[in-house]
């Protein structure tokens, strides 16, 4: 039998076989569980490709689909974030081009049955709060490319290899653009102080 191997010392007249014990297991958490694991994943990863709140309840519901209809293609545990994360970045896209095309879809009053009614999370909360609200704000004055890596790494606590693989970027692309996004953040968050100061 492949991968477990029998001990057959004692045997016949002793003691039966005992399969050697299997290794961890790395099998992929069924949806419900990944779901509850990853819903603050993907919501701040959403806000950080700026995705702005009124449009969170749809993207968070289509990424959650997709997860859900392509999770067996998962090989590993290990690499469920990094998937997901790649989920949310294409649907994060679809959604802004969809904005983009249908500039008005959304101005209307939201309907009785919206799937993702609930209550706030712990994240959403977060959201409100003045520390998240400037980080936000230090974050939108960058260019696009910057700001993903930027909240990839330092952030999201991804590695640069790691986020130069779900970018699709040559890795030394991937820290010379997180140089500069950092200067520019530093930047940004000097010129905030400075303008708090003299108010």
């Amino acid at each position: 039998m492949a991968g477990r191997t029998i001990e057959t010392t004692g045997f016949p007249g002793g003691d039966p076989p005992v399969p050697n014990p299997a290794p961890p297991s790395s099998e992929i958490p069924p949806f419900k569980e990944v779901y509850r694991e990853y819903f603050d994943f993907v919501w701040s990863s959403a806000r950080r490709l700026g995705i702005q709140p009124s449009g969170m309840d749809d993207l968070i519901q289509e990424v959650f689909l997709v997860v859900h209809s392509k999770l067996y293609t998962v090989e590993k545990r290990e690499s469920l974030r990094s998937w997901i994360y790649s989920v949310v970045r294409r649907t994060a896209s679809n959604h802004r081009r969809a904005k983009r095309t249908h500039a008005d879809a959304s101005s209307g009053p939201p309907g009785d049955g919206e799937a993702l009614s609930r209550e706030p999370t712990p994240l959403e909360n977060t959201e409100r709060s003045a520390g998240f609200q400037l980080l936000m704000s230090l974050l939108d004055q960058m260019e696009p490319p910057k700001r993903e890596i930027f909240a990839l790494v330092d952030v999201e606590d991804f590695s640069v290899p790691e986020a130069a693989e779900l970018l699709g970027i040559p890795l030394n692309t991937a820290y010379s653009r997180l140089r500069v996004a950092r200067q520019n953040f530093e930047a940004a968050l000097a010129r905030h102080e400075a303008r708090t100061k003299g108010t």
